[in-house]
């Protein structure tokens, strides 16, 4: 069995024990009111306030999958969960600090610019709340105290997707970021390079404004017509560069990393020719629950020193399937 095998038979085993929930807060309310199959009795543990914070950009859907993930695990273990985001790294860190003045039992936070972190979550550690990381800090977490940190390891999974670029025979290939300076992105530009044999180059993207992304993208597709592969490094951004590679009259294929529904149905169809999918909505599940099972039984992952490894799983038309129906249903 292969490694990303492995990988897509543990998320449908998870699947199978947990749904979805349709409420901010989780606990009672976010049970009643969960659609599909029942996520269960609700644990009687005393009820707890835990805080996710995220770098989530507007309209990424990428962290729909995240936050759902959160709220299902949430509505199981009796938590009120406060959910918010914010792409600005301070902006973020005073987020954290407004979920230890409000004296919640746990923080889940995302290190994308972990330098900007730094003080918020040492304040949050002294006031005695603990902090659990996911997808993104995978090099940062121990550094900054955290208990546990759930994602994948960018750098590894971007030299895995080099060496598939060069399988394919891909020869120029552009890595498209959207985010400057967000550490997991350039991972994974800088593990394309490393992995791939040919040539590639980083084409930086304002991923807020995807009118801008889709310009820029054609522009550089009309400049160079050597460029044979364009990867994206989120599900809007690939479904955007189909479009850019119609426009410029580029040959181009693209693939990309992460998923959503509609990137899912791409791969499906064939317009994407991959993605990687480091499961998103398990990393929301699983950072509520360790954080609840921490409070309630002393538990934690990995010993404080490895972490928990929610991908990669290379998703392709040939094991597409496989996902497309927890994609509908909003978890893949």
């Amino acid at each position: 069995m292969t490694r990303s095998t492995l990988f897509l038979t543990a998320f449908i085993v998870s699947a199978a024990l947990s749904t979805t929930a349709c409420s901010s807060t989780g606990g009672q309310q976010a049970q009643s009111q969960a659609s599909g199959a029942a996520t269960g009795a609700v644990a009687t543990t005393p009820r707890l306030k835990i805080a996710m914070i995220t770098h989530a950009a507007p309209g990424d859907t990428f962290w729909d999958l995240v936050r759902k993930g959160a709220e299902t695990a949430a509505a199981k273990d009796n938590v009120e969960l406060v959910y918010s985001s914010d792409p600005n790294g301070a902006n973020q860190a005073n987020l954290v600090q407004n979920s230890v003045d409000q004296k919640v039992d746990a923080i889940a936070v995302t290190l994308a610019k972990p330098s900007a972190m730094q003080g918020a979550i040492a304040k949050a550690e002294a006031a005695g709340i603990p902090v659990i990381g996911l997808n993104a800090g995978v090099n940062e977490w121990k550094k900054l105290g955290l208990l546990e940190y759930f994602g994948q390891d960018e750098k590894v999974t971007g030299v895995a997707f080099g060496q598939r670029l060069t399988q394919v025979g891909a020869k120029n290939v552009i890595c498209v970021n959207h985010e400057q300076g967000h550490v997991e992105l350039e991972a994974r530009c800088a593990g394309i390079k490393s992995g791939f044999s040919g040539k590639s180059q980083v084409l930086y993207v304002n991923g807020v404004d995807m009118p801008s992304v889709q310009s820029t993208l054609t522009a550089k597709l009309q400049q160079d017509k050597t460029i044979d592969y364009v990867v994206t490094l989120g599900a809007p951004f690939a479904l955007t560069a189909i479009k850019a590679v119609h426009d410029a009259g580029s040959s181009a294929k693209v693939a990309t990393f992460d998923t959503n529904r509609d990137l899912v149905a791409a791969v499906k169809s064939g317009s994407i020719e991959w993605a990687v999918d480091q499961q998103p909505y398990l990393q929301g599940y699983l950072a509520i629950d360790a954080a609840w099972l921490y409070k309630t039984n002393g538990d934690y992952s990995g010993g404080g020193q490895a972490p928990v490894l929610t991908g990669p799983a290379f998703i392709t038309k040939d094991n597409v399937e496989t996902i497309a129906s927890y994609a509908q249903g909003g978890t893949r």
